[in-house]
């Protein structure tokens, strides 16, 4: 199985659930966690990304996204066809960025290398149209209590598709989700059935 953990808005490869992943995997000889970075502008990131699963065995590939990542895993398992894992998804990234920076904070240096921008917001718009027609590929994992995002738009979402994703939704919690190493054993048990 090749996992590729897709982090979060201002998050890096060393996120704490990304390292969680790969720790636990390490254990295990017939997966390989991959860990790009995607601080990076959308359109780049949906090259680089497609390019790493096109080299990549795809009836082996499965993804995990949090946050803007899970944004980003829902794009690709509508072109790719492969099981995802979803933590406390982005559903709107461009009306989110913008209630938490202002409009008028944009563009908005995120890295060294990256300052979002306006037509990029407008990108992820754009990716929204790409709905996935096996959503039941997907298991979306949701904290009721996170900070940054209304859980119950992902629910809507993702119950709303046919057939729709597997929805798993915690009372308390918060956005980063502290209690994934105890959740990773049924992360990869239903990645590992989809494939």
């Amino acid at each position: 199985m090749q996992i590729i953990y897709l982090h979060g808005f201002r998050s890096s490869p060393l996120s704490k659930k990304g390292q969680e992943l790969y720790q636990y995997c390490a254990n295990h000889d017939h997966i390989h966690v991959h860990l790009p970075d995607l601080n990076q502008p959308p359109e780049v990131v949906l090259k680089y990304v497609s390019n790493l699963i096109e080299s990549l065995p795809l009836d082996q590939v499965v993804l995990v996204g949090s946050s803007l990542g899970g944004f980003y895993a829902t794009y690709f398992v509508a072109k790719y066809d492969c099981p995802a894992v979803l933590i406390n998804p982005a559903m709107q990234p461009w009306q989110l960025f913008q209630e938490l920076f202002g409009i008028e904070q944009i563009p908005l240096k995120v890295t060294e290398s990256w300052t979002l921008d306006h037509d990029q917001l407008q990108q992820l718009q754009s990716i929204a149209d790409t709905k996935p027609e096996q959503a039941d590929k997907i298991l979306v994992l949701l904290q009721q209590d996170d900070e940054v995002l209304d859980y119950r738009q992902a629910q809507r979402y993702y119950s709303a598709l046919h057939p729709s994703a597997l929805i798993l939704t915690d009372v308390g919690g918060n956005h980063a989700m502290d209690d994934f190493k105890d959740k990773l054993p049924l992360v990869l048990e239903f990645l590992s059935a989809g494939i």
